[in-house]
């Protein structure tokens, strides 16, 4: 079965780690035949939270929310990367993922954390939690984190530990499964709302 799946990132900084566990997911989902978009703060780069998509006039919101929006109501799943800030998630990640709401409705999500430390972004992965299911999406239990990132991949996202690359299919089988599940339900029995 072939599933559509975004991959949302939402780090600015110039010196980056993230973008190599963006890079190992993308690369993961694309070997199980998933048509991947990638969701990059920084490539959309929408402002600080002014006016959700909702907000706009039909027609009226800018091209690139728009598109994103398409690419939202559209998915199968979603995979948010997130690396640790203060025990959070990054700014820049809930600003751009803050933009939409209904448009998540029903589809599952699955939590990719990351730190430069030993415990992978655990803490971020847990504010992200709740973060996610507000919004409407029913995040799978597993969460797939990332110690040490600058030392478990390399800059074109390959595993340097053969952990990580047994670990992601357990995790992506577990994703799968939810979006096969909440598919199939939607179109079968549509939607509670």
């Amino acid at each position: 079965m072939n599933f559509k799946t975004l991959v949302f990132y939402g780090s600015y900084r110039s010196d980056r780690q993230g973008i190599k566990a963006a890079r190992f997911i993308i690369d993961q989902l694309k070997q199980r035949n998933h048509e991947v978009i990638f969701v990059d703060a920084k490539e959309y780069d929408f402002s600080i939270l002014d006016r959700m998509y909702k907000e706009y006039d039909q027609g009226q919101a800018p091209a690139k929310m728009e598109e994103l929006a398409d690419h939202i109501r559209t998915a199968d799943g979603f995979v948010v990367i997130a690396g640790e800030y203060n025990h959070s998630i990054q700014p820049g990640l809930s600003n751009l993922m803050d933009h939409y709401l209904e448009e998540y409705f029903f589809r599952p999500a699955g939590i990719v954390s990351y730190s430069a430390g030993g415990f992978g972004g655990v803490r971020a992965a847990i504010q992200l939690r709740a973060f996610l299911s507000e919004m409407g999406m029913s995040t799978i239990s597993s969460i797939f984190s990332i110690s040490k990132i600058g030392n478990s991949l390399d800059e074109a996202g390959t595993a340097q530990e053969a952990t990580l690359t047994k670990r992601v299919s357990q995790f992506l089988d577990e994703l799968e499964w939810y979006e096969e599940a909440l598919q199939r339900q939607r179109k079968e029995k549509g939607t509670p709302f």
